[in-house]
């Protein structure tokens, strides 16, 4: 007992730690399902009377029973038995049908907040910067939140009505022991004690746990996922790699359902030896009761009252410790989730934005930039300086690793620089309106998304605005050179597309078109390319690029690419190379410099 009590005191301590947590998952639980809250809030009330009803009604019962006996069989002597027998029947049948209709509400409840949940948890993942994306510690913060997330609150209000119903109904209970004796209730209460800190001590091991191995559960979900997914079918299938990952995934899970199978005992056997006490004084207080009847203090109705008062109070008093502890537990995994709400992004716009003029008519500088990724060891880009005209097109070509896709980025104000400003028309990038900033500017990214939706819905998410006008889809198809393929596809404009949905799958050089397509749909005065005709045959980059021309005429547009076929046709090139430009002109300027360029040419004309 003594090693019990010892553990009581930090056990309580970390749970009145979590209790701020409490109003918040209680307002949230109201704010997504507050009549189906109400509703359960009533029902909770009649269910904490009717167990009270089924005990007292028990005594009655019973002497009645006995008292009839007494008198022998019939109508007269059965009716009040019989009447009380209907009376516990009325009762029973009101629980079942409380329990139902409990089922009921719960079942609503949990439906409309998980579904809340997971749009908060959604508009948080949109909410934050791009630097949280290359964090570990973000992912492992996402995967808590959505661990049980969606149900944990429902969980929580579970757990306080059946406190609240427990203690109403444990009161209850007391009140009709104390009828017998002062001190009963006493007992009752003290031989639940124990199990009490075991539940407590266990439920705060079990959530150090799922913390400690966040990021092996998530490693976990990867190796499941690198033996089912589709996109990784190909290189999985050839290298023959689905045993090598179902190894790596049996050793993982093995280890991690070792270690929670060994928790789970050890929480077991500890909840025994907390048994223990509590059926002890349980036995005694029974056999002093018997004893009591047996002398003729108490009848036996009252032996029956007094006998399930005490089980059921017991079993109501472990069932509403038990509902602490799981409230405690509860309240535990919302940290994770409020934790995850809590995140908030460091580019933020400021309280009174600039508005920038189109069209613009100095073009885009970068000025001085220096820029590391979160999770960088070195500069992505280090006292890097470009000035683009407005309305040219220029073409950045480099090698791999060279920082041309991290100026888009930065463009973009998906990340700030940390040295030096980036300005259009000579107004930084800071004094814009992210949002207003990116609606200016059509990309396209390196690797873009293949939306398992129809062709149109897929052009229509580069503007949604502009994409409920067919005519506007039709252009943007034009502009992109993608015209031939969707007149290829069985229903044009409203094939369904990728294999999601039962759509048409398209190659790589056809998906790049219809996201060329969507960047086109916008109608931006800034064009971000980032490898437009990477995944493009010779006859669709010419095709494109006859397109490509008249699309971006008095657009100030910048290329990425490594293809120098694509590169020529820009006003300007710029050969990037250890974080820095080292050579810039036209196409015949560069060739006749003989630098990096002229050798990349001769390269790619040779090699084809």
């Amino acid at each position: 007992m003594a090693h019990f009590i010892r553990d009581l005191a930090p056990n309580l301590r970390q749970a009145i730690n979590q209790l701020p947590h409490l109003p918040r998952a209680l307002a949230l639980v109201r704010h997504a399902a507050g009549r189906w809250t109400t509703g359960w809030a009533l029902l909770l009330i009649v269910q904490s009377a009717l167990p009270v009803g089924v005990v007292l009604l028990t005594r009655r019962l019973v002497d009645a029973v006995v008292a009839a006996a007494g008198t022998g069989i019939g109508w007269q002597a059965m009716r009040e038995p019989g009447l009380l027998a209907l009376a516990m029947a009325g009762l029973l049948l009101a629980s079942e049908i409380a329990r139902a209709l409990s089922q009921w509400i719960r079942t609503a409840q949990a439906e409309l907040v998980g579904d809340h949940i997971r749009e908060l948890i959604q508009a948080r993942a949109a909410a934050v910067d791009m630097a949280f994306y290359d964090s570990p510690k973000y992912f492992d913060t996402l995967h808590r939140a959505r661990f049980d997330a969606q149900t944990r609150p429902t969980a929580l209000i579970e757990g306080l009505g059946a406190l609240l119903q427990g203690t109403l109904t444990l009161a209850a209970m007391a009140a009709v022991l104390t009828t017998y004796a002062w001190w009963l209730p006493l007992v009752l209460m003290v031989s639940t004690l124990p199990a009490f800190v075991v539940v407590l001590r266990y439920i705060v091991r079990r959530h150090q746990w799922i913390v400690g191995t966040t990021m092996d559960q998530r490693r976990s979900t990867y190796l499941e996922h690198m033996q089912s997914a589709r996109e990784v079918f190909a290189e999985v299938r050839l290298y023959d790699l689905a045993g090598h990952f179902r190894t790596l995934f049996s050793a993982l899970r093995s280890r991690l359902r070792s270690e929670r199978i060994e928790l789970a005992r050890s929480e077991a056997w500890a909840g025994v030896t907390a048994g223990l006490a509590g059926l002890a004084l349980l036995g005694a207080s029974l056999i002093w009761m018997l004893a009591d009847t047996v002398r003729g203090m108490i009848t036996l109705g009252q032996l029956a009252m007094y006998g399930q008062a005490f089980l059921q109070g017991q079993k109501l008093l472990r069932s509403t410790l038990d509902n602490v502890g799981q409230i405690y537990s509860n309240l535990l995994f919302l940290g994770n989730l409020f934790e995850f709400l809590e995140l908030e992004p460091t580019i933020i716009d400021r309280p009174d934005p600039v508005t920038l003029s189109f069209p613009i008519s100095q073009g885009i500088s970068f000025q001085d930039i220096t820029f590391t990724y979160p999770t960088g060891k070195r500069p992505a880009l280090e006292g890097f300086s470009l000035n683009i005209p407005a309305g040219s097109t220029v073409a950045l070509v480099g090698r791999n690793g060279a920082g041309k896709s991290t100026l888009f980025k930065l463009l973009l104000r998906f990340y700030d620089p940390d040295g030096g400003s980036i300005k259009i028309d000579g107004i930084n990038l800071k004094n814009l309106a992210q949002a207003d900033l990116r609606r200016r500017i059509a990309v396209l990214f390196q690797a873009p998304l293949e939306f398992s939706t129809t062709v149109a819905e897929n052009i229509g998410y580069g503007d949604l605005q502009a994409g409920r006008d067919p005519a506007n889809i039709h252009r943007a198809l034009e502009a992109a050179g993608a015209r031939s393929i969707v007149d290829r596809l069985p229903e044009g404009e409203n094939t369904m597309l990728g294999p999601w949905f039962g759509g048409t799958e398209l190659s790589l050089g056809e998906w790049q078109r219809i996201a060329l397509s969507r960047a086109f749909l916008r109608d931006a005065e800034i064009v971000l390319l980032d490898e437009p005709t990477s995944a493009m045959d010779s006859w669709a980059e010419a095709e494109w690029l006859n397109a490509f021309k008249n699309h971006v005429v008095n657009r100030t547009t910048i290329v990425i690419t490594h293809r120098l076929s694509t590169a020529r046709h820009a006003d300007l090139i710029h050969v990037l190379d250890g974080r820095h430009i080292t050579e810039s002109g036209t196409h015949e300027e560069l060739l006749a410099l003989g630098g990096q360029y002229a050798e990349a040419w001769k390269y790619q004309i040779g090699r084809n």
